[in-house]
């Protein structure tokens, strides 16, 4: 049999040997639906059962979708994203895939070897404006001791796909999955922000928080969760890794890694959503801006100085944008 070059998973079954090829789009959906790229008819398994995903370094998470019946890797079940390595299992129902991914030692020595930081380095190659949240979930690591796995990989794979379903509805797509957080971009022209662009950004960041807050009413979870929020605006490195029909885009740089920064700061002030300084900039060509927002001077990780961060509760930020659409 003939392996696809780059990434790929095999799913074995009684017709035969299927392959999938993880190259040309960052992440790829399995599940029953027709609408996933791997569908896989197997009554156990959900209509949208789980997503594997490629991030800019080349590493590959599972990330289970609140599937009923769970997501395994190697036997355990996943709970939240997980790295896959090369010769993983995946079960997902009844249906076993084996994951793939040639490194430097497993390839032929007939086959050229790729210059990894090379071809990372070509791909970044567009410096452009972007929006930046970072969206954690509170309390998580209290929360993992008061369930059973059952029931934490269900709801917290829930979370990760209505944020996915949410990021989405307001115009961009969840570019990392990192433990118990997400991370999404918002692509700017050069123009720069205009304040439809920057009402969406916080109508999804609201929305984030109102479900999140509602999943204790869905699944047997012992205090309803919440979320922090960090956001922020600037230029940074921006490349393509999708094809021409579907572009995947990815960001680096220092506007990327504030975002998080802001994120953590939240704590700090006892508040829910901090944003940078440009970001409060675009802000305040919007009405409630400076009522609602309030200035601190923030330590963050990394900054000799003190940063300034405007930061909101969640209940003002709905009053901001309710005052954007009276």
């Amino acid at each position: 049999m003939i392996q696809p070059a780059g990434p790929y998973v095999v799913l074995n079954t009684e017709s035969g040997t299927r392959q999938l090829s993880l190259v040309g789009i960052s992440c790829w959906t399995v599940g029953r639906s027709d609408d996933n790229n791997l569908v896989l008819p197997d009554r156990w398994i959900s209509r949208n059962h789980a997503m594997i995903q490629m991030m800019e370094t080349g590493e590959f998470y599972l990330i289970d979708l609140g599937s009923r019946n769970g997501s395994f890797v190697n036997g355990r079940r996943v709970s939240v994203p997980v790295t896959l390595a090369d010769g993983d299992h995946l079960t997902f129902g009844q249906t076993e895939l084996e994951f793939f991914c040639a490194t430097a030692d497993r390839l032929e020595p007939s086959q050229p070897q790729v210059d990894t930081e090379l071809t990372a380095t070509a791909t970044l190659h567009i410096r452009r404006l972007i929006s930046v949240i970072v969206v954690d979930i509170r309390d998580f690591t209290v929360m993992t001791r008061q369930l059973d796995e059952k029931v934490l990989s269900e709801s917290i794979g829930t979370w990760f796909r209505c944020a996915g379903e949410i990021i989405g509805r307001y115009g961009s797509r969840v570019d990392k999955y990192i433990g118990d957080a997400v991370m999404a971009v918002w692509i700017h022209g050069a123009d720069g922000v205009d304040s439809e662009e920057m009402l969406h950004i916080m109508q999804a960041v609201d929305a984030l928080a109102k479900m999140t807050g509602q999943l204790h009413k869905k699944f047997p979870l012992p205090f309803p969760l919440r979320i922090g929020a960090g956001l922020n605006t600037g230029y940074a490195m921006v490349g393509n890794t999708g094809t021409g029909e579907h572009p995947d885009y990815t960001a680096i740089g220092d506007t990327v890694n504030s975002a998080f920064r802001f994120e953590s700061s939240t704590k700090q002030l006892g508040l829910d959503v901090a944003v940078g300084e440009t970001t409060y900039e675009y802000l305040m060509r919007m009405q409630g801006t400076d009522e609602l927002f309030h200035r601190y001077a923030v330590n963050m990780k990394g900054y000799d100085n003190p940063t300034v961060a405007h930061a909101t509760t969640f209940s003002d930020l709905e009053r901001f944008i309710h005052l954007q659409n009276p």
